[in-house]
């Protein structure tokens, strides 16, 4: 027969849990108090790094982006504020704001070519003709910054994934599942034709009609007509060059 334990055993249990409870509560504090001074720690190395490095940081985008990386493990934004430390010291504040402006003037100049979507590669090479003047060079990782800033400002600007390819969206044009496919397809030699999108797709013809009509009026496709095939090409400016179809010369960046 099994011994019931007494009013005394349940006291002495309960005093145990809390005693228990105490050390964890206390251990917990005293672990998150080395936390922070760690962090401290780490953040006043990291503003002695930006001091010695800060030429290298301003001059060299590779070594910007790993620096960007180390800021955000210890929850730093440089560019939260063009004011205050970071900005002061670096001034990299001041040049994603630049470089935000100039996207922006881009995409503007561009969208009756694309309907609002660009290439990042074909923003890239259009942002370092427009800066060919300018003392920093720009890489990938600082458009996808100054993107990211601009997403803040809710002026609809956001990075996509199409296949192997980032796309900047400048307009609120929402692409389904269908349009992301007939890109994809499209990042091959830059057009699709209605039977290539059955084919590739094994789509219906009424299916692949339907998704191009509907790129064509977001204006993000180009008809092209008068092939000896008869087949009518779709041109995506936003998975080719731009400035390879019209010329960069008649873009006015």
């Amino acid at each position: 027969m099994k011994r019931r334990v007494g009013i005394g055993g349940l006291q002495s249990s309960a005093a145990t849990r809390n005693q228990y409870r105490l050390i964890g509560e206390s251990l917990s504090v005293v672990k998150n108090d080395v936390m922070m001074a760690q962090l401290s720690t780490f953040r006043s190395q990291l503003e002695d790094f930006a001091r010695k490095h800060k030429n290298d940081i301003r001059k060299n985008p590779t070594f910007r982006a790993q620096f960007h990386e180390m800021c955000s493990k210890v929850g730093v934004d440089p560019l939260a504020s063009n004011k205050g430390f970071w900005a002061e010291l670096l001034g990299i504040g001041d040049f994603y704001y630049e470089l935000g402006v100039q996207i922006v003037e881009i995409c503007l100049a561009t969208r009756s070519l694309n309907g609002g979507l660009i290439n990042l590669q074909e923003l890239l090479d259009l942002l370092r003709l427009k800066r060919k003047n300018a003392r920093e060079p720009v890489s990938e990782d600082d458009c996808l910054r100054a993107i990211s800033k601009l997403k803040v400002l809710g002026s609809g600007f956001e990075v996509i994934s199409v296949g192997k390819k980032k796309l900047i969206r400048s307009v609120p044009t929402e692409l389904n599942k269908d349009h992301n496919a007939i890109l994809e397809l499209a990042q091959g030699q830059g057009f699709v034709t209605v039977e290539e999108v059955e084919s590739r797709l094994s789509w219906s013809a009424g299916r692949a009609i339907d998704a191009l009509d509907t790129l064509l009026e977001a204006s993000l496709a180009m008809i092209d007509d008068g092939h000896k095939d008869g087949k009518r090409r779709y041109w995506f400016l936003c998975v080719s060059s731009i400035s390879a179809v019209v010329g960069a010369d008649a873009i006015a960046i």
